[in-house]
């Protein structure tokens, strides 16, 4: 009787092990995004979800001491024009589509535009691939966020 809970127990264990591990690593969290330049941090992202679809929000901007230490956002538009970018949005509506999240928006600040984004978690939940892209995801550009401490 008592073999036969914790073998019981065990594979209940097991099961739920094999489920997170199938799911992966979660892109919710904090991450610093790199510079394509000069490849030095150049702000942190926290990335959350809200009723089954991923956002992300800057939450930290790394600058020099001789830049603005909190822009704002010149070139964006509508609403989010001439508004702080420390705290700003950035990316939105990313939908669970097996090993990526899919179907949102990524802004970019630096020139105010908006793109189709997808992300994906790699290197055991060290770094978010991330893709912004016009029309399909072949034309546009990648860049790799690494998990922030």
């Amino acid at each position: 009787m008592i073999a036969s809970r914790w073998s019981g127990l065990a594979t209940l264990t097991l099961l739920f092990a094999t489920s997170a591990l199938a799911q992966g690593p979660s892109a919710v969290g904090r991450w610093t995004t790199i510079d394509d330049e000069t490849k030095k941090p150049k702000s942190v992202i926290t990335i959350y979800e809200e009723g089954g679809k991923l956002f992300g929000k800057i939450e930290k901007l790394f600058r020099e001491p001789n830049e603005e230490q909190n822009p704002l956002c010149d070139k964006c538009e509508g609403a989010l024009k001439n508004q702080p970018i420390l705290g700003m949005v950035i990316l939105r509506n990313l939908e669970k589509d097996d090993k990526e999240w899919t179907g949102g928006t990524i802004l970019d600040p630096a020139n105010g535009k908006t793109y189709k984004c997808k992300i994906a978690v790699e290197d055991g939940g060290k770094k978010l691939k991330v893709r912004g892209y016009i029309g399909m995801a072949l034309i546009g550009r990648t860049q790799y966020w690494v998990r922030a401490e």
